[in-house]
């Protein structure tokens, strides 16, 4: 990894985080369907998948034979172009075959470059226009709370949406409305689709705007899937306020060559050799 490339050397988390045997499996399901499809949000999906394993291992409740079930949880993943990093979680769950897998992208598949509530159970809501996510949810978890409803609303958001007015706008109305029953996550890899975030539009203070819109926020490496698991354990944060995660993520994560890499965001036509390459990368990761 070239530590040139860090898109902020202050206070930065996730660096040293090792990969265990599960986040490595997720990945290498990742590079399977590259085989496949020749294509792909490779950083985006790799910086999403301890966030994404943790909540459907640990924190949510669904139930993969009943997609519709009324009193599952509601996850929504925002930033819809790492999708993949969801797919293979639905997949690993038993939402749909594991052979849907390879037809990523294929006209005979259901699993397209953005997640399409009508076509993939388990999705919530078709996303990949960046910044309606936060409104969905927002929507979602008033009428929760309007209806007595036990379930709770999670988005994952991208910290390059976060440029978004919308967002804004969603965390401005969940906090008048006191949604405890919400929660933001932010994929905060520091990297946009051509830039950092410091450079595009710098998000610092984050976490203090999220709290000046009436959030509780808590920040964790978004790779330490023990952090993860305890602070998804410990919402609502605040019984009065929505709830935001600022995960420390590394765009890329498990492969050197693609961490913080702009020309990783997403990837066309790639060849056997390189995605042997990524294999075998992954494989020595520590």
């Amino acid at each position: 990894m070239d530590l040139q490339r860090r898109p902020n050397a202050v206070d930065w988390r996730g660096l040293a985080t090792p990969l265990d045997t599960r986040s490595k499996a997720l990945r290498e399901d990742v590079l399977e369907i590259f085989e496949s499809s020749r294509r792909g949000h490779l950083g985006s999906t790799f910086s999403l998948i301890e966030i994404i394993r943790v909540l459907y291992d640990d924190i949510l409740r669904y139930d993969a034979a009943r997609p519709d079930w009324s009193g599952r949880d509601r996850f929504i993943l925002s930033k819809g172009h790492g999708c993949l990093a969801l797919y293979v979680v639905l997949a690993d769950k038993g939402f749909f075959p594991r052979d849907e897998l390879a037809k990523f992208c294929a006209p005979d598949g259901i699993l397209g470059g953005h997640p399409d509530h009508k076509k993939v159970p388990g999705v919530e809501a078709s996303t990949g226009s960046l910044g309606h996510g936060a409104s969905i949810g927002a929507g979602m978890a008033l009428h929760g709370m309007r209806t007595n409803s036990k379930h709770r609303v999670v988005v994952v958001l991208g910290d390059g949406e976060c440029n978004e007015g919308s967002v804004w706008e969603a965390a401005m109305s969940a906090g008048k409305h006191g949604l405890s029953n919400l929660t933001f996550v932010v994929d905060y890899n520091k990297c946009q689709s051509y830039g950092t975030t410091r450079e595009v539009q710098d998000l610092e203070p984050f976490a203090d705007k999220w709290r000046s819109f009436g959030c509780a926020v808590q920040e964790v490496d978004g790779h330490d899937v023990r952090g993860l698991r305890a602070t998804f354990n410990a919402l609502p944060f605040d019984g009065r306020r929505p709830n935001v995660v600022i995960a420390h993520t590394v765009k890329g994560k498990g492969i050197p060559e693609a961490e913080f890499n702009t020309a990783y965001h997403h990837k066309s036509g790639m060849n056997d050799d390189e995605i042997a390459g990524y294999r075998a990368a992954l494989g020595s990761y520590r």
